[in-house]
């Protein structure tokens, strides 16, 4: 078990603001970043399939029933560890599966996470415009009810800190400061 390493786990539905407002502020404070859908989406790319919605969640599925609920946990342990970095933010946990690897692995490990509005949500993903973001409310809709099957809502849930993302951007990087500062502080005791 690393004993040395803060981890960071960090969940919320897709748009709720993880990459925008936390993995940003959390580089702009010298942590690294590890990205849980990086490693599906480089999966799709290996099977030759384009990177969209439909495609991305079929291959979440695919993997997770052929080797497990912990599988891209487990890849991301290792991604983790090479990180030069004592402080890493590991984004897009889905499930408390995941979050217990995470807790076998890392002893200074804690999960946060991001809730925004549905509403919110798409507005921010459809904006986005990322080749896997819906494009319309029925494929966001879809999403959302896939990442609720595998998990997501009771690792938010179960998260020790929630950030609120519904004002402006400058507003939930504050909040988000606070919260790492509290994190760090925590294990610092």
């Amino acid at each position: 078990m690393n004993t040395d390493k803060i981890v960071i786990g960090l969940t919320g539905m897709p748009g709720s603001g993880k990459s925008l407002v936390v993995v940003e502020t959390a580089q702009e404070l010298g942590y690294d970043i590890v990205v849980m859908g990086d490693v599906i989406r480089e999966e799709t790319q290996k099977r030759g399939l384009e990177l969209n919605p439909k495609n991305v969640g079929k291959v979440m599925l695919e993997l997770r029933d052929a080797h497990g609920d912990n599988v891209i946990a487990e890849k991301c342990t290792s991604k983790i560890e090479q990180k030069e970095n004592a402080k890493v933010i590991v984004e897009g946990i889905r499930s408390l599966h995941e979050v217990n690897v995470f807790k076998a692995h890392f002893a200074k490990f804690t999960l946060m996470s991001v809730h925004s509005s549905p509403e919110t949500r798409f507005k921010r993903l459809f904006s986005r415009g990322r080749s896997d973001d819906p494009n319309n409310w029925e494929l966001f809709h879809e999403r959302d009810m896939r990442e609720l099957g595998v998990g997501i809502g009771n690792a938010i849930a179960m998260a020790q800190f929630m950030i609120i993302n519904e004002e402006s951007k400058e507003a939930a990087k504050i909040k988000v400061k606070e919260t790492l500062k509290e994190v760090e502080e925590n294990w610092s005791k």
